[in-house]
């Protein structure tokens, strides 16, 4: 584990590889699991504020629930999280093209149509952040069906990291990524 100010990283961020492979896994993380994204308050607000604008990008499902549950719910751990499509694991804000799933929030965000990307949970992924107090978790999170991402990133030698630069910078700024890119490049890069 290192720390950074009051950030608690996992030092496999910094030593494992990722480099999500959409291609191949066609978007499960938006379809699998036993909840929905997780939110902060800011993203419920920014949903409801721009809804009328992200509305035509939602499947009839997803839309049906969203009128049933509202466009957030709170999960079987008291987490404030996307509401998912009945009985099955997809989240409500998922679309297709194709066969491929992808975000209806970042498709929106991309075309220019709402002025925030999808959840930093979903982001970030598959960094996972816990809140403790002051203290900010991060940590890897490791799921079988990212193994194509696993594959791809240690072929491409791309560390968790390095990967989600985008979204670390969006979440905790500049100066944190180049942190960790310091730290990496002094204590873990094989190829110094």
């Amino acid at each position: 584990m290192l720390q950074i100010d009051n950030k608690i990283v996992s030092a496999d961020i910094l030593t494992e590889y990722f480099s999500c492979d959409i291609y191949k896994c066609f978007g499960a993380c938006c379809v699998h699991g036993d909840s929905g994204a997780p939110l902060e308050e800011e993203e419920k607000n920014l949903i409801e504020k721009h809804f009328d604008k992200l509305k035509p990008y939602l499947s009839p499902e997803g839309l049906a629930v969203i009128e049933k549950q509202g466009m957030s719910v709170f999960d079987f751990d008291n987490e404030l999280v996307t509401p998912l499509i009945g009985d099955s694991e997809e989240c409500v804000y998922s679309c297709f093209s194709g066969i491929t799933c992808i975000c209806a929030i970042e498709k929106a965000y991309r075309n220019g149509d709402i002025p925030f990307n999808k959840p930093a949970s979903c982001h970030l992924y598959p960094i996972r952040i816990k809140i403790f107090g002051e203290l900010v978790a991060l940590n890897y999170d490791r799921w079988h069906i990212c193994s194509s991402a696993i594959e791809k990133g240690k072929k491409n030698k791309t560390p968790v990291f390095m990967f989600l630069k985008e979204p670390l910078i969006r979440k905790f700024g500049k100066e944190f990524y180049e942190t960790l890119e310091e730290i990496w490049q002094s204590e873990f890069n094989a190829d110094k």
